[in-house]
């Protein structure tokens, strides 16, 4: 059994520490913007699509099992808080291969997304100056983010701080109109009633499976305010405060938007994928401009990810390293920042876009495939950690518990059979289970040289 006082320790190998110049204002409102995901605004649109109006039923569903991960989570983070977050804590629980596994797999996942999220902000911009190439756009998008976060830490929440002001009041204000709307009270537009509702499972359970595999990716991302709260002025606060209100910020914003939209727009609109459901709904009501300044929200939310997938991928290698499970030259801190593992996050990123150019069918395809299901594996870390943590908690420092997982272990294995569950869904879909597939044996492979890597720096007795 791995040592309980493995730890992760401030500085760098450099013995330069980390800065903490994010503000509370900054992490609360990263914890509330970062519920509103590019996926949520890009993503949606396939699964309305194939569930129908059934897709509210899936995000709720997925929702749930994400509030207990968060839950979870936040307990750890709490407890130890670490720029390193579930990784840190896997190698704490169950040894550092777990830590190895669970950090790199998330790196990979987070500077892939960082060149898909700059791809899609591209691909707006240059709708709206024709003739501009998109690969220019993601140039300059890359260079700004990678500088915001060579910066200070303090750059990196400032922008996000606005990002997510910006998307918290657009779709605030999206759910006041569709309400709105659907009460017959907004003028100019009529009440559909539930005429759009009626046909509730248009494509019966195998529609609903494939809205609940599209909804359970569009809550990732939720995990970078654990990452965010190792460099907070009040660590400890800024986690207990976000994951107590996750429960309510997904409810309205993911599950209560998913009803407004399919309560407003026929399921089976055009618009809905080719436009995205957001700009399709406020399409519907009529009102001037708005369907176009709902693109610029999801353009927002794109940057916003892109911001924030950059920094995350940055922190998680810098506390791989700082654990002895990297090349030492990520780990070095220069003005509080680990600016050679942002260049290389940055780097990565990019690579994955001139790939989606130069080998769209063979490399980059293999490469969205391999990062398909990482999420659900960190999840699964994160549950198993948090079963072996909390005993220890209890037994050596109760004290650190300032927030406690519901119900525990229960809901902790209720939340394991959910991922299992996931898992099964995805072998069933041929579409999916490539990506399971692949994930699975990035999985192992991570596993094995992190095991290896294990056995080799174990003190020899």
């Amino acid at each position: 059994m791995p040592s309980s006082t493995t730890t992760e320790t401030p500085t760098g190998t450099d013995g330069v520490s980390l800065s903490h110049g994010l503000k509370q204002r900054h992490l609360s409102m990263i914890a509330l913007g970062g519920v509103i995901g590019a996926g949520l605004f890009v993503g949606s649109g396939a699964g309305i699509a194939a569930a129908g109006p059934s897709i509210v039923v899936a995000y709720a569903l997925s929702g749930l099992l994400v509030m207990l991960v968060m839950r979870m989570l936040g307990e750890m983070s709490a407890a130890y808080p670490s720029s390193g977050s579930f990784s840190a804590h896997a190698e704490r629980a169950i040894g550092p291969w777990a830590g190895f596994t669970a950090g790199w797999a998330f790196w990979v996942l987070l500077c892939t997304a960082v060149g898909l999220e700059g791809i899609g902000a591209a691909e707006i911009v240059s709708d709206w100056l024709p003739g501009t190439p998109e690969w220019l756009w993601v140039a300059l998008f890359m260079v700004v983010f990678c500088g915001t976060n060579l910066a200070a830490v303090k750059n990196f929440g400032e922008f996000e701080f606005w990002f997510a002001a910006l998307k918290v009041g657009a779709i605030t204000l999206f759910l006041v109109l569709g309400v709105l709307a659907i009460l017959g009270i907004l003028p100019g537009t009529d009440s559909p009633g539930a005429s759009h509702l009626t046909d509730f499972l248009p494509n019966g359970g195998e529609g609903l499976v494939i809205g609940l595999l599209a909804s359970v990716f569009a809550y990732g991302g939720l995990e970078t305010v654990t990452i965010a709260a190792a460099e907070s002025e009040n660590p400890v606060k800024g986690v207990a405060s976000a994951v107590r209100t996750a429960m309510w910020r997904i409810a309205l914003f993911y599950v209560g938007s998913m009803a407004v939209i399919v309560t407003l727009v026929p399921w089976d609109s055009k618009e809905v994928v080719e436009k995205g459901p957001y700009v399709a709904a406020l399409d519907e009501l009529g009102i001037p401009g708005a369907g176009q300044l709902m693109n610029v929200v999801v353009l927002v939310a794109l940057l916003s990810a892109m911001n924030a997938n950059i920094y995350g991928a940055s922190r998680i290698a810098y506390s791989l390293v700082e654990r002895g499970q990297g090349p030492k030259g990520l780990g070095r801190i220069s003005g509080g920042v680990p600016r050679i593992a942002v260049l290389a996050s940055s780097v990565f990123g990019f690579l994955c876009v001139l790939l989606s150019y130069w080998r769209p069918n063979d490399v980059f395809a293999w490469l969205l495939n391999m990062i398909g299901a990482v999420i659900l594996v960190v999840w699964i870390f994160i549950a198993v950690s948090q079963l072996r943590l909390r005993r220890r908690l209890e037994r050596e420092a109760p004290e650190k518990l300032v927030v406690r997982m519901w119900l525990f272990p229960w809901l902790t294995w209720v939340a394991l059979a959910g991922m299992a569950a996931v898992f099964v869904l995805m072998a069933r879909e041929p579409d999916t289970r490539v990506q399971l597939y692949s994930t699975g044996g990035m999985t192992v492979f991570l596993a094995l040289v992190g095991y290896g890597w294990q056995r080799v720096r174990a003190p020899r007795g």
